[in-house]
């Protein structure tokens, strides 16, 4: 058997597929980028506004850089762009840095999901848009609701829709002991709303997130809160008197007002239910100032719901030197305790 001889035509020197010079892990700094805000999001182009608060601010479209990595942005949060931020028609800037939220409002999809959906950032308070009928509120939502926005460190407001069809004191009532603002709007007969003055005095010079079941009439108070917006609006089916989602993304909307600073309105799609797998009962307690240094005197594990033989709140309430403050504590706790059995229950019921 012959010996095979090989020659150097027989060879092919195969070029590497990296490239010869070494990859860096130097990032550049982008000093030259532009500090934005996010006010919407669809299919991987985000919509800011750059130069805001001043004369100059606009409108551009950015893409993700390729460092961020799956990096989540969400409407509300600020961001540096680099490229053509001139807002021309066609041109597309990138997003190079998040910066750090001040406050993230979150949900899970239910309580037992990991996974935390992150709704806004940078919010300054939590508008929770419940109608009085059509569809019924639904106070465990309301509760849920109220819980995540403590946990976030926003304010919350209270806004009671569609008052015409029915009174909305059964469900006001409820979070008097909690200093929750209450407002309320219905539907004038020449199409107007009713009270929309005094909603508007509470959004002004704040970023407020808008959240409610679909059909309360959120985004009919966001048109008339900022005109020619025309956010989709739907109806409430007779049959499940549930109503149809609409939105189906986040916007932040800048409130019309004489001066550039006048508040922002981000209006959210509708949820049907609302997670708080995030958030531990120890949290909800923190967001009750005057209750949580009571609750370090209960014994280990106690949950702080009424069924608890040894909860300190109720030997609080029972040391109460008149009947004034008795109520007053027995209200207090009654209000946490909602919340915590609203933490503790299913998130899809009433």
């Amino acid at each position: 058997m012959s010996r095979r001889h090989w020659d150097e035509s027989q060879f092919t020197d195969r070029p590497s597929r990296r490239g010869s010079r070494p990859r860096t892990k130097v990032r550049p700094e982008h000093a030259d980028a532009v500090r934005g805000m996010v006010v919407g999001v669809d299919r991987g182009r985000y919509t800011l506004v750059v130069d805001l608060d001043t004369d100059d601010e606009r409108q551009i479209t950015a893409m993700r850089a390729r460092e961020l990595g799956r990096t989540r942005i969400v409407c509300g949060d600020r961001v540096d762009v680099v490229g053509d931020v001139s807002g021309d028609e066609g041109t597309l800037s990138r997003i190079v840095r998040v910066a750090e939220r001040t406050t993230v409002l979150r949900r899970t999809a239910d309580d037992t999901d990991p996974f935390e959906r992150v709704i806004v950032a940078n919010a300054d308070q939590l508008v929770i848009v419940t109608a009085s009928a059509d569809p019924e509120p639904r106070p465990r939502m309301i509760d849920r609701c109220v819980v995540a926005a403590y946990d976030a460190g926003l304010d919350v407001l209270l806004c009671m829709t569609k008052t015409d069809l029915a009174d909305p004191e059964p469900i006001v009532q409820f979070y008097r002991n909690l200093d929750i603002p209450v407002l309320t709007t219905s539907q004038a007969s020449d199409g107007s709303i009713d009270g929309l003055a005094a909603v508007r005095a509470q959004l002004s010079g704040r970023t407020s997130v808008f959240v409610g079941h679909s059909g309360v009439g959120k985004s009919t108070l966001v048109n008339a809160l900022v005109p020619g917006t025309d956010r989709a609006t739907g109806h409430v089916n007779a049959t499940t008197g549930r109503g149809r989602q609409t939105s189906t993304s986040a916007v932040a909307l800048r409130l019309p007002a004489d001066h550039v600073d006048s508040g922002w309105v981000i209006d959210t799609p509708g949820v049907r239910s609302f997670g708080l797998a995030h958030i531990s009962v120890d949290q909800i307690v923190a967001g009750f100032e005057d209750l949580a240094e009571v609750a370090t005197r209960c014994p280990r594990g106690c949950t702080h719901v009424a069924t608890e033989p040894e909860c300190a709140l109720d030997t609080w309430i029972a040391e109460s030197p008149d009947a004034e403050t008795t109520e007053y504590r027995t209200n207090r706790v009654d209000s946490l305790r909602r919340l915590i059995s609203s933490r503790l229950s299913d998130p899809t019921i009433n």
